[in-house]
């Protein structure tokens, strides 16, 4: 890990190539709300696609049930991100908002994405899984 940590900011209203939004969806794609929305009003997400890469944005679904549901996408996100080293990823607080979760039922899913330097979490995340 380098030592200059870098956190996704709390808003992103612009991306550059090779940058990618994470956002939570849901598995119909109805970006209607929060983040997912941003992803679709700014950043080509697609409407009707709830998981994966569209446009600059990757969408991991939180709306289905438990934090269970959520952690093998976040899992073959993680995956991905490894395997398109290329791109940058900054991964938003997902589930956190209208999905109603707290940071600290989520941060734990995002624990191998430390290793990978081209994944941007949120500080909150971050500080969870480190023990800040």
């Amino acid at each position: 890990m380098n030592s200059h940590i870098e956190f996704t900011p709390e808003c992103i209203s612009h991306l550059n190539d090779g940058e990618i939004f994470v956002f939570g969806s849901n598995l119909a794609g109805m970006h209607g709300g929060g983040a997912a929305r941003i992803a679709h009003r700014n950043f080509g997400a697609e409407w009707g696609v709830g998981v994966g890469l569209t446009g600059q944005t990757y969408a991991i679904p939180t709306m289905q049930g438990g934090v269970e549901t959520i952690a093998p996408y976040v899992d073959e996100f993680i995956e991905y991100a490894h395997n398109h080293r290329e791109l940058k990823f900054y991964v938003t607080r997902i589930g956190c908002g209208i999905a109603g979760f707290r940071d600290k039922d989520i941060a734990p899913l995002f624990k191998n994405a430390l290793e990978e330097e081209n994944i941007i979490l949120p500080q909150s995340f971050y500080n969870i899984l480190t023990n800040k």
